[in-house]
């Protein structure tokens, strides 16, 4: 492909951005010098492995690269015998861990993640022998371990044998007598030999081999003689260090020839790699989205945007080509986006044969294209003599030998820069040409001529770019199937021109132009009104799309608050069930206990009339407890109006109650439960049909011993005086028959006191399984001194 049209796409714009994304030096390097594929399957291939790049960083992030410099020239160096240096050597390290490291992250994954990427991740040799030993042997570009040998840390323990002597000598000096000879009382180093600092005037005092003079001459470094022979001996053990040190260095290169074809080829597939996900990373910025890829011609944008126009102002653009037009002709005024989109279309294209994303919308396609031909900007040229016009026409020509069935072709203002007649004839012609050799062809113009070609010509079609003439503003929009207008007159009108020269002007336009332009006015004004018609339609259907989901939400919220509610009634009515069998046993038990004391006959009376009680009582409480009942039904309406000494049920509490007063405006009524008299709403009340039993004062005799039922038991029980277990004894006993008796709710009286009887009675309630809840009371039922109880009823 033409390296000059891709420069006018701007594909090198484009590369630079994703050099950016890359991290490694050799992977900028290609991104910069990245060209599109010259086949079909491998753009395919190239644009899987992006979109398989791309899934891993968005589940598991990019995996680590770090940032070795490309070790393949010195490896070649090392593989000719070359000695390699510390840092050279350390860089080949770091490749070897980036390798390694790439390796691990595949591995931790499954990879049938990425089919594409998995032969690039298995051809990775990671060499952790290598990778350690150069990194334990060397601690940075300037300095090797001590134990990168055994010779090199005995030479090295030595030297700081010798120095450490050397050092006491000195500081002896320095802290003699001595010292006030010195500048300062210090011990430095000059050429690598130990020196005392001495002021000039005392030369002699301290006899030795002059080293160096401060600028000034005032003071003299000296190496004091009884030292000399020890700073020989670091000379000579400093030259047996270096000597040790290149004979490492040469080990270790030679070491790494060995594995250096290995590691070329793993670093080649690294470089590779972080230029795969430097392109998911860009991606990722643009939300860009994998074209649907083809060799048929067909382009679909969807929402395509310019990748080097910033997203928060340019316009998206959707258009086809392909599929029912092989030509587009864009139409409308200057600076209105007509080369924007032009660009945008041949960008993406580019974009996609180079295996990258592509910032439109899921579902764009991009058609696989043996040549992209592109004639766009003035390209005159004052050297070669060559006009607008000119320079323009040897482009076309070349386009025109290229152009063929699998040829995209990029024309800005064809024909422009001559005689409009004869340029607007010329533009049409190879229009012409160019459907006839099949290829697939954007065009942009101001020719009217051309818009009638495009109107009257199987498989071409018309666009324009959108212009607000009230703001004088392009709004960027592509209209396909439109049509554009110039609009000269009414911006020239709107920037001040007099009406009187516009009028003037349209008399000099031909009646079929006139008669075209009102066509496309006309057109215009019936878009805009069914834009605005569509806009509220969708408006509307949003607004229907809303109130059903808020209502499907509602029913979901309703039917989940019903089955709770049926759960819980459930839950509750079997502890009811339980509790109540759970005491008419223990009433039960406790008589078979009487009978064995009293006459047999009566005994045996007692008993049985107490077991059919029982039995009824548990019958009743079933049919009382059944959830599914009138307390689910809110939609009751009172068959009559109520009455004073109405039995009613209260509906949520699904207790008995007995009418006592109603309020004038009929809305309330003061209702007897038990013993509790309260307010409540009518509409919370349920007439009551059910025939009522009477009572039968049935006196169960046990021996002369009354049922616990049918004592008479008051609402509070006053436990004060008594101790803690003589107290919590009765208190259950109370408890047995104020549940018997069908109390929903006592008062124990334990006074403040100290609180250890209020404390001993709260852990008995506490564990009290009759009991739902209890509290202290408060100002006008006692305070602390009292406990108000509450029973499952």
């Amino acid at each position: 492909m033409n390296e000059k049209y891709l420069i006018t796409l701007e594909l090198p714009a484009v590369l630079k951005l994703l050099a950016e994304e890359a991290t490694l030096a050799s992977a900028k390097e290609s991104a910069l010098s990245l060209k599109p594929y010259s086949s079909f399957d491998e753009v395919v291939h190239e644009l899987h492995k992006t979109e398989e790049a791309f899934l891993l960083t968005a589940k598991y992030a990019s995996p680590s690269f770090g940032s070795p410099e490309d070790p393949c020239a010195v490896l070649t160096r090392a593989e000719v015998g070359g000695v390699l240096n510390m840092g050279e050597l350390l860089n080949v390290a770091d490749a070897l861990q980036t390798i390694r490291i790439l390796k691990e992250w595949a591995e931790a994954l499954s990879s049938s993640q990425y089919p594409t990427l998995e032969p690039l991740f298995s051809a990775l040799t990671p060499n952790k022998f290598l990778e350690d030993k150069i990194k334990t042997s060397i601690k940075s570009p300037e300095e090797m371990q001590d134990n990168a040998s055994t010779r090199l840390s005995e030479i090295r323990r030595k030297i700081r044998g010798v120095a450490s002597g050397i050092r006491d000598k000195l500081d002896k000096v320095v802290r003699s007598s001595k010292a006030r000879y010195l500048q300062e009382a210090i011990v430095t180093q000059r050429d690598d030999r130990f020196v005392v600092p001495v002021k000039a005037e005392f030369k002699s005092e301290i006899p030795g081999i002059v080293h160096d003079t401060s600028a000034s001459g005032a003071t003299l470094f000296i190496e004091p003689m009884p030292i000399v022979e020890a700073n020989n001996e670091i000379r000579v053990l400093r030259a047996a260090e270096q000597e040790e040190i290149e004979r490492i260095l040469l080990e270790l290169s030679s070491i790494v020839s060995s594995f250096s074809d290995s590691i070329k080829a793993s670093f080649k597939v690294v470089t590779e790699l972080n230029l795969i996900f430097a392109k998911s990373r860009l991606a990722y910025k643009m939300k860009a989205s994998v074209p649907i890829i083809n060799k048929s011609g067909r382009i679909v944008l969807k929402q395509a945007r310019h990748p080097l126009i910033d997203k928060k102002s340019v316009v998206p653009i959707s258009l086809s080509l392909g599929v029912d037009y092989n030509t587009l002709v864009i139409t409308g005024p200057n600076t209105g986006g007509k080369t924007v989109a032009l660009k945008t279309v041949g960008l993406l294209t580019v974009m996609t044969m180079c295996g990258m994303m592509i910032p439109a919308n899921d579902g764009s396609e991009i058609s696989y294209f043996d040549n992209i031909l592109v004639d766009i900007g003035d390209e005159q040229s004052i050297q070669q003599s060559l006009s607008t016009f000119s320079s323009h026409m040897v482009n076309i020509v070349n386009i025109l030998k290229l152009s063929t069935e699998n040829a995209l072709i990029l024309v800005d203002e064809l024909g422009g820069g001559t005689d409009p007649i004869e340029g607007a004839a010329l533009a049409k012609a190879i229009l012409i040409r160019f459907a006839e050799n099949g290829a697939k062809v954007v065009a942009t113009t101001h020719y009217a001529e051309l818009k009638n070609y495009a109107l009257e010509t199987p498989m071409v079609e018309n666009a324009s770019c959108e212009f607000d003439v009230e703001t004088l503003m392009p709004t960027y929009k592509l209209l396909i199937g439109v049509p554009g207008k110039s609009n000269a007159f009414a911006i020239s009108e709107k920037l001040g021109v007099d009406k009187s020269i516009v009028s003037l002007a349209k008399t000099y336009i031909s009646d079929d132009g006139r008669n075209f332009e009102a066509i496309l006015e006309s057109l215009e004004k019936a878009r805009k009104q069914t834009e605005t018609e569509n806009a509220q339609v969708l408006a509307l259907k949003m607004k229907l799309l809303e109130a059903e989901a808020k209502a499907e939400k509602a029913l979901d919220e309703a039917l989940a608050k019903k089955s709770d509610i049926l759960e819980q009634a459930t839950k509750d009515a079997s502890y009811i069930i339980d509790n109540a069998r759970y005491r008419t046993n223990s009433l039960i038990s406790e008589l078979e206990e009487i009978k064995k004391g009293y006459n047999k006959e009566n005994a045996a009376e007692g008993l049985k009339n107490a077991k059919l009680s029982a039995s009824n009582i548990i019958k009743q409480l079933e049919e009382e407890s059944n959830p599914v009942l009138d307390r689910m039904n809110e939609d009751y309406v009172l068959p009559r109006e109520l009455v004073l000494g109405d039995r009613v049920i209260v509906f949520d509490i699904n207790k008995q109650a007995t009418i006592e007063q109603l309020s004038k405006d009929g809305k309330k009524a003061f209702v007897s439960i038990g013993g509790i008299k309260t307010w409540t709403n009518v509409s919370n009340l349920r007439l009551d049909n059910k025939p009522q039993k009477e009572k039968i004062n049935k006196k169960r005799t046990v021996s002369g011993i009354k049922s616990k039922a049918e004592r008479d038991v008051r609402y509070e029980f006053d436990m004060r005086g008594m101790t803690v277990d003589e107290g919590i004894m009765e208190l259950d006993r109370y408890i047995d028959q104020a549940v018997l008796s069908g109390i929903p709710s006592v008062t124990v009286i334990h006074g403040k006191g100290t609180g250890v009887l209020r404390k001993a009675v709260h852990q008995f309630l506490k564990e009290n399984r009759a009991v739902k809840s209890y509290r202290l009371g408060v100002f006008g039922e006692g305070e602390a001194g009292v406990t108000i109880v509450e029973f499952y009823n």
